[in-house]
């Protein structure tokens, strides 16, 4: 595309009001498909920290097989994204940008929310966290909508289609720790 059709490009917005939501997982916003999904992918401060990495990195993503452009080579707030899912011609990427990143020493990843053209409306967060007894728990927390005419169409379908790639990004990560 030439420079000057990229400017004259519509920019992309966030396409919902509840920015942040998903910082704080017991307080997800209603008129929405809530998801949590959790699971132990290692132990110890060494497991976490490799974790923290792939998941902040887009390494965990592309380990699923998605395909990651980005702005950055690693999350932060303002870093826009797009991940495609699918073969060649039968796949589709979604824009989103990153709108936090834990504050604590023990927790690592990063929420990101929709933007406009993406054809869910909501906030999804990818969290890493070093547990007392020193379990590593990786959770994946969303709140979502439909924004397009075939997501609506689609039903009961998406909300489990996000729970199988939720659980699929759990055994992917799980995995990445064992490699160390």
């Amino acid at each position: 595309m030439s420079r000057i059709l990229k400017d004259l490009a519509p920019r992309r917005t966030l396409s919902y009001r509840e920015v942040g939501a998903t910082r704080t997982p017991g307080a997800l916003p209603a008129g929405y498909h809530h998801l949590r999904h959790s699971a132990a992918v290692g132990h110890g401060p060494a497991d976490f920290r490799t974790a923290a990495e792939a998941v902040t990195t887009w390494r965990m993503h592309r380990a699923t097989g998605a395909r990651v452009r980005s702005a950055a080579d690693r999350a932060a707030p303002g870093v826009t994204l797009e991940v495609a899912l699918g073969i060649g011609p039968f796949s589709y990427g979604v824009p989103c940008e990153v709108i936090w990143l834990p504050e604590e020493e023990h927790r690592g990843g990063f929420g990101y929310g929709t933007l406009t053209g993406h054809p869910e409306c909501g906030e999804e967060s990818f969290l890493v966290e070093l547990e007392p007894d020193g379990t590593v728990r990786f959770t994946v927390t969303a709140f979502s909508r439909p924004a397009a005419w075939y997501t609506r169409l689609a039903g009961p379908v998406v909300p489990r289609l996000q729970l199988a790639y939720a659980r699929r990004l759990g055994t992917v990560l799980a995995r990445l720790v064992a490699e160390g």
